[in-house]
């Protein structure tokens, strides 16, 4: 049977990543993305906000600590990982998390307004790019 495993997000860090090295050298880092979402009920509008925990290897996670820091706003491309273990008092837990492919970044505000919008800096494998070409969602 087939399978499908992806997800695009866009939204803002909540903190500035954290950039670590496995044993072998191979570098991750880890950042919360909050995407904001606009809800009407009983004719009150309100926005709600879902925090995603995003990881990202090699090249790309480094470009991402060297480069994005909290508030920043990013287009992240991946997959959802499920890590599953037992905790000290034998209970068994499970997070889910995105295990980034690519990611954009954002113009900030600043930039918006100098350079008529655009993306400036897309990390799929690791890539930088001006967002020229990057379609547009």
């Amino acid at each position: 049977m087939a399978s499908f495993n992806k997800v695009i997000l866009m939204g803002n860090l909540t903190k500035d990543p954290e950039l670590r090295y496995t044993s072998s050298g191979l570098a991750v880092a880890n950042f919360s993305l909050a995407i904001n979402r606009r809800t009407a009920k009983d004719g009150e509008k309100r926005e709600e906000v879902d925090f995603f925990d995003i990881e990202t290897w090699d090249k790309q996670a480094e470009l991402c600590s060297e480069y994005l820091s909290k508030g920043r706003s990013v287009l992240v491309e991946g997959r959802l990982k499920q890590d599953r273990w037992e905790d000290e008092a034998g209970n068994k837990r499970s997070k889910v998390k995105i295990v980034a492919t690519a990611i954009q970044f954002l113009p900030k505000r600043s930039e918006e307004e100098s350079e008529g919008g655009g993306g400036k800096g897309d990390l799929s494998d690791g890539n930088v790019s001006d967002g020229k070409d990057i379609a547009p969602f």
